[in-house]
């Protein structure tokens, strides 16, 4: 090719339409606008296939194509010669595609019209500027030094909480990110958790997103990143979502209680799966009030941290198991005589928490809370293991990707931000202490 896909790809952001140029078999030529081409690699592109038109007739008679795509800065016009392969309406192309067609819908004020029913997949043969146009430079954010940094410090992270900190604080001091979160998969329950959050009024920590809902659930169920530039209904996360995800039985009630933390009409969204080879553990998710903030380069950035942040997760669990000396025996902290007990009760079916009346946490980070409380109550331990929970059978722990650090994490926080009457402390790698403020009195429910 006499240009490198990559070279255009600015042309591939859904801001201008392309134009494609189709055959039938008889050499009857057709012209139409495509909402956006889709780069999938350095040979290969993908069209949106939305309507069964004259275009998507002659391709499947006749596999050869031209597509004409502007870049929106300069307006220089590229010529691709394409030739048309397979036709995909499912898995992680489809997804990506569907979820930016949303956005460009969006803004283009045609999402009652816009319906994406395939990804149509094209080999590239060759790339060439229109009337001699030279080709536009690289819109670099030269953002590589940047990542480089920032992966020195996630690497020189010792606790999973600093992990999160660090990466929180990178992605706003140095990528000029102001909305991010981090999100850590519940695979037996098919839900994404929040563990750690930056720009928001609230944490939003505990709160949870189903796979498959909106641009954070979509990215993490089928593996890939997914990047919108516009404002996207279908993949915001206000309430509207939200109760969509309660009527379709992916949500329940209690998730209610913890509010997700992001933008409720977000202009740009950026969702990075993070990867162990083939699994999402997680996701790293960003987004802008400003639309078209996030282009490639950002996305490519950020793949390269999330991958950083997997192995660093990784170490970091492994790097639990392997305890510090046992603490001296601790004997239970006195009661505040004067205080009222605090009546913490537990749903069995869920492991939801409530402290008195308040919603707390539920699923594995409940179960934990719930056995500590019960050592507390029945033998005035507060000192505990990591590997003693990991193989306590009543919490439930996943024999693979268990995450029990993120959830001590995340349990710590919810407490630090019921008031303090119950909190977490760790004393060691692999070990934790329960503080308790107040006489607990346990209720289970059925």
């Amino acid at each position: 090719m006499s240009i490198d896909l990559f070279a255009i790809r600015d042309c591939m952001e859904g801001g201008i339409p392309a134009v494609v140029a189709t055959c039938a078999a008889d050499g009857t030529p057709n012209i139409s606008y495509v909402s956006h081409i889709h780069l999938v690699d350095a040979r290969h592109v993908a069209l949106s296939f939305q309507f069964f038109n004259k275009t998507r007739q002659n391709v499947l008679a006749n596999p050869q194509a031209t597509a004409f795509a502007i870049n929106p800065e300069s307006g220089a016009r590229y010529r691709l010669q394409l030739r048309y392969l397979r036709t995909e309406s499912e898995g992680p192309l489809f997804e990506t595609m569907k979820a930016r067609l949303a956005g460009i819908a969006s803004h283009s004020g045609m999402s009652g019209v816009f319906h994406l029913r395939g990804s149509d997949v094209y080999a590239v043969e060759d790339v060439a500027a229109v009337d001699d146009a030279p080709a536009a430079p690289l819109r670099h954010k030269r953002l590589l030094p940047r990542v480089r940094e920032a992966a020195a410090q996630l690497a020189r992270a010792d606790t999973m909480a600093g992990l999160f900190e660090t990466l929180l604080e990178a992605l706003d001091t140095r990528f000029d990110i102001r909305h991010a979160m981090v999100l850590l998969r519940d695979r037996g329950r098919g839900r994404l958790f929040v563990v750690a959050s930056r720009g928001y009024a609230s944490s939003g920590v505990g709160s949870e997103i189903p796979d498959g809902a909106g641009v954070i659930g979509v990215a993490a169920q089928q593996g890939v990143p997914i990047r919108i530039n516009y404002s996207a209904a279908d993949y915001a996360y206000g309430r509207a979502v939200r109760d969509s995800a309660l009527a379709r039985g992916q949500a329940d009630p209690l998730e209610m209680a913890i509010p997700f933390p992001g933008l409720a009409e977000p202009g740009s969204q950026l969702a990075v799966p993070v990867l162990l080879g083939d699994e999402a553990i997680g996701l790293l998710y960003v987004e802008s009030p400003e639309e078209g903030r996030f282009n490639h380069d950002d996305e490519d950035a950020l793949a390269s941290l999330a991958g950083t942040l997997a192995w660093a997760i990784r170490a970091l669990e492994d790097c639990a198991d392997a305890e510090d000396d046992a603490p001296a025996a601790q004997a239970a902290p006195p009661d505040a005589a004067d205080a009222a007990p605090l009546q913490v009760r537990r749903y069995a079916r869920d492991n939801s928490l409530f402290l008195d009346d308040d919603y707390l946490i539920k699923g594995v980070a409940g179960a934990i809370l719930w056995r500590l409380l019960q050592a507390y109550t029945r033998d005035g331990r507060v000192d505990f293991s990591n590997r003693e929970l990991r193989r306590d059978p009543a919490i439930g722990l996943p024999d693979i990707t268990d995450n029990l650090e993120a959830r001590l994490i995340l349990l710590g926080k919810r407490l630090a931000e019921r008031g303090g009457a119950l909190r977490l402390e760790k004393t060691g790698r692999g070990r934790l202490r329960l503080h308790v403020g107040r006489r607990v009195t346990l209720l289970e429910m059925a």
